[in-house]
């Protein structure tokens, strides 16, 4: 803990995907900024001042099987295992399209791939793109919401995201760390149209991405090269 007096600490950012662009919450101590961005290459920009970034989206991809910290982050969800969605190999991230990516995933995994994953991999590949440009790679971290709410409040039973109950609960978690008027303040000054629980979700990256900051995260995988932190 920072002795009183001591300067604040750097801001974090969460990211989210949210209707084709990036919900960015950027976490200040308790007051939170929100921004939309088009481009991870313009979340990097938005967020330069940040010491963390955690971003909801795969970083590393595996050539064949599962991720090492896929599997350890699904024994940690138990019940909402679900909620993790596999990372395709690396062999369907690059494909040219749907047929070609299952037949890559049968290849390397003996299982096609969902349109859902199918849909993840432009987005895999443009980060990798931003990062592979960005000088200051290390500051950018993967994460997991989900995970990141079930190691904010363990004892709740989170319900759907996308339901009445399971946002109240999400918000109720988020009010012990950040200051709900300015989200829900900053979530209003926002275009319409996004999914309030994107906007939750990418609170809750900035949340485990502090944790990251101060040395206080829970990590899940053996290695930088595969590592998602909560």
């Amino acid at each position: 803990m920072r002795g009183t007096g001591s300067a604040p600490a750097p801001p974090v950012a969460g990211v989210d995907g949210a209707a084709g662009r990036w919900v960015v919450a950027v976490l200040a101590e308790r007051t939170v900024r929100l921004r939309l961005a088009e481009s991870p290459a313009d979340v990097l920009r938005a967020t330069a001042d940040c010491a963390v970034i955690g971003v909801d989206m795969p970083l590393t991809v595996p050539v064949d099987g599962t991720r090492a910290s896929e599997t350890a982050l699904r024994a940690f969800l138990g019940p909402a295992r679900s909620s993790l969605f596999p990372t395709p190999v690396a062999d369907a991230v690059r494909a040219s399209s749907y047929e070609d990516a299952c037949a890559a995933s049968r290849a390397r995994t003996g299982k096609a791939i969902s349109k859902q994953a199918w849909f993840l991999c432009r987005h895999i590949l443009d980060w990798s793109a931003a990062l592979g440009a960005a000088p200051d790679r290390n500051r950018v971290i993967e994460v997991h919401p989900e995970s990141s709410f079930r190691a904010l409040a363990p004892d709740v039973a989170f319900g759907s995201k996308k339901r009445a109950r399971g946002l109240a609960q999400r918000l109720a978690a988020l009010g012990a760390v950040v200051d709900l008027a300015d989200v829900l303040a900053a979530t209003a000054a926002l275009d319409d149209g996004l999914a309030l629980d994107d906007v939750l979700d990418a609170v809750a990256a900035a949340w485990s991405a502090g944790r990251w900051r101060d040395g206080e995260a829970l990590v899940f995988g053996a290695s930088a090269d595969d590592r998602i932190v909560v």
